[in-house]
């Protein structure tokens, strides 16, 4: 099951919004857990009936070694150990032998897990003493196909003491409705256009063309997983869950530094807090300690060279900025450009698994095609102009913007304005994508698969 479904939109959720607000007229957030994790668990099995197990036994798992963990004295690093070994076996089993189908967001509640053991090892959260706890965080549906990795230490306290006000609850339906819109207004409307030059044959492939379905897939991937986790966050704000951010705008980077501290945060923090840090950080064995990560950040995509090509790609690029480009007085507009020309090619190499149709495709980027452009690439700029100016200005802070405009809704005509303008937008977005769902065939999020 996905969010940017009508079953999900106009059954699941409105059933399981019924059976959470009956559960709150109960005393404290047990009861309201428990149908939490009910809905979770039937969320996950809809698509995966029989990986729904292994997600009960990994939650099990790591409920019954952190608790080891959380116990004082030396037994809790031989614990951790352990429990490290057998998350990342299990994920290693299913998602690099090839010889499972892929369990949907194996590689999110993994990390997940691994989290919950580093936490409370570290002593920066207490052990999970009831499973059912455990199970709520790794399980949660909000986040649990395609994230964002959510640290247990953010949601911790909340899982067993949460408010939500009305406020919460405006907020977090407006961001579920603007991640809808990214997704299905825009991120599967890309697809379309990436899929005509990038997906079939490249024989006939012009150069133009070649760029336009890079730029497509460029956007289409920005959109579909921020708009997952636009998703994610408001969900879990309705609830009473703060999630942190996962992507902040990274289209407006200065540097490749710059563009992975703004996408897909929670992934690239964990990497940071859990592996560069503790292997020596800045201080020692920088640019080792940066290709290492970057490495894991690849295969972590997948187990295909492509991946590993892009991740050492990005890291190579992240190291030699720090003793270049960071150091350098560069204007402003030339780091912008150089930076996202990297990041576009960088998504050439992440979009062909196949390294053969890769090699085919660069040359054909760099001017070896046999035309320069040809009717199809004027037609996909032409007839989806306004998807192309649209997409391009939804990368930008607007929502910053507009707050700022009306002062941040700390004056009351300016907050009543800003209030009515997220209704209708609102209003709006459920309904365009109401009716672009019907029928729809083109709806799958690209991180389902990693």
């Amino acid at each position: 099951m996905v969010f940017a479904d009508l079953f999900f939109l106009y059954a699941f959720l409105p059933a399981f919004a019924l059976c959470y607000l009956l559960a709150s007229l109960a005393e404290g957030n047990r009861v309201k857990n428990a149908v939490l994790v009910v809905f979770s668990l039937i969320f996950y099995a809809w698509g995966e009936p029989v990986y729904v197990f292994l997600l009960i036994f990994c939650a099990l798992l790591n409920w019954l070694i952190g608790l080891g963990v959380g116990r004082k004295g030396r037994g809790k690093t031989f614990w951790l150990i352990v429990g490290l070994v057998l998350d990342l076996a299990i994920l290693g089993i299913f998602k690099y032998l090839g010889r499972f189908p892929l369990p949907i967001g194996i590689s999110f509640y993994t990390f997940q897990s691994i989290s919950y053991l580093i936490d409370v090892y570290r002593g920066e959260s207490p052990a999970q003493k009831r499973f059912g706890g455990l199970l709520l965080y790794i399980a949660m549906f909000p986040q649990l196909i395609a994230g964002p990795i959510v640290r247990y230490g953010t949601i911790a306290r909340e899982i067993h003491q949460r408010k939500v006000t009305a406020r919460d609850f405006a907020d977090g339906s407006f961001r579920f409705l603007v991640g809808l819109g990214k997704k299905v207004i825009l991120a599967n409307q890309l697809s379309e256009v990436s899929d005509l030059f990038l997906a079939g044959s490249l024989t006939d492939l012009t150069t133009a063309g070649a760029w336009v379905g890079l730029l497509a897939f460029s956007l289409q991937i920005y959109f579909d997983f921020s708009g997952y986790s636009d998703m994610a966050i408001g969900i879990g704000r309705c609830l009473g869950f703060h999630f942190r951010e996962n992507f902040e705008h990274p289209y407006c980077c200065n540097s490749i530094t710059d563009f992975w501290r703004r996408w897909h945060i929670s992934l690239g923090s964990f990497f940071r807090d859990y592996l560069y840090i503790p292997l020596g950080g800045n201080r020692r064995h920088q640019f080792f300690n940066i290709l290492v990560v970057w490495a894991l950040t690849g295969i972590w995509h997948g187990a295909s060279w492509n991946f590993m090509i892009w991740g050492l790609y990005f890291g190579l690029i992240v190291a030699l900025e720090k003793y270049t480009i960071l150091r350098w007085k560069v204007p402003a507009w030339l780091l912008h450009a150089y930076s996202l020309l990297l990041v576009v090619l960088g998504w050439g190499i992440f979009y062909f698994v196949d390294f053969s149709r890769m090699a085919e495709f660069f040359p054909l980027l760099f001017g070896k095609a046999e035309a320069f452009t040809d009717f199809t690439v004027r037609s996909a700029i032409l007839s989806r102009f306004w998807l192309w100016i649209a997409a391009i200005v939804c990368c930008l802070p607007l929502g910053r913007w507009i707050s700022r405009l009306f002062g941040d809704g700390k004056r009351a005509f300016g907050y009543d304005v800003l209030m009515l303008g997220k209704l209708a937008l609102s209003l709006a977005l459920l309904a365009v994508c109401t009716c672009l769902l019907v029928g729809a065939t083109n709806n799958p999020f690209i991180y389902t698969r990693f």
